[in-house]
Order: C-alpha cells, then structure tokens, then sequence
C-alpha cells in the first residue's frame, strides 16, 4: 500500500473519531428542561422518566431535616410570574436529600433534576439561578460609593 493511501485512512480516521467524540459529548451535555407550563399537562405520560423542570420555589413550601447523609427538603416549585406573563396555576412538590445549594431559598428560581413518581418530583439535582442584576433591599436606597467606603 502506497504511503499516501495510509496518510488518507489514518486522516479519515482521525477526522471520524473527532466527529463521534463532539457528537456524544453534545448528547450527554445538552438537556433540555421543561418549564412549568410545558410539565404540568405532560406530567403523567413523563412519570418515572428522567426530568429537568424549571421554576420558583413557592413562598411557604420549604421544610428542612438535616441528617447525617445531609437535607432532606421537601418544597413545592410553582411558574415564573415574569413580566407579559399569564402565570400558570398548579405547583409541583420536590422532594430532595443532599448537599444543598448555597442560593437556595424560598422564591428562588431552580431547575430540579429528578424522576416523577406518585406525582412528587424526586430530586438528584437542583441548580439555582443567580440574580441578574442587584437590587437593594425593600425601603434601602444605593449609597453612594464613597460613603459605603468611609463605614469600613
């Protein structure tokens, strides 16, 4: 075989293992998740399957255990009531054990990866979102830089 026929199968080769490499990888990074408005009216035919939903932690909802293996919450995430938005009405309740995120709260926006079962979604992951821009506290006005520095 001639030298430039090996160079060509060793490239394609090379070229095909790439391409198979980026392919899977992109699989198993790309997931998408379903807001609440899309998970609610499927909820029965995606129960037991893996699921990543996203929503707000409902005020009132969160209940905490710490044990020995970790947290054990059990919260109920309800929709984004964003601005042009017609909130959808319904919640869905997590329950969850492990290491929790240090910006998880009430109102918080999450996106829980877990299996629906028995119409609670069992959470193995929750990944919270960090605000976009900040925002004094109720009735705190910005102070100006130069007095934020002369209190230290």
């Amino acid at each position: 075989m001639k030298r430039s026929h090996k160079f060509v199968i060793g490239a394609g080769l090379l070229v095909a293992s790439i391409g198979y490499l980026m392919v899977a990888g992109l699989q198993t990074s790309s997931t998408y998740y379903f807001t609440l408005a899309e998970f609610l009216p499927r909820q029965h035919e995606l129960a037991g399957q893996g699921v990543r939903v996203a929503g707000r932690v409902t005020a009132g909802s969160l209940r905490k255990q710490t044990s020995a293996k970790g947290t054990d919450m059990q919260f109920a995430i309800g929709d984004f009531a964003g601005e042009n938005r017609v909130p959808v009405e319904g919640t869905v309740p997590v329950s969850y054990n492990g290491v929790v995120p240090d910006m998880f709260g009430e109102g918080r926006d999450v996106i829980i990866e877990g299996k629906l079962v028995d119409g609670t979604l069992h959470a193995q992951t929750i990944m919270t979102s960090c605000p976009s821009k900040y925002e004094p506290k109720p009735g705190e006005k910005g102070r100006p830089v130069e007095q934020q520095q002369a209190q230290r």
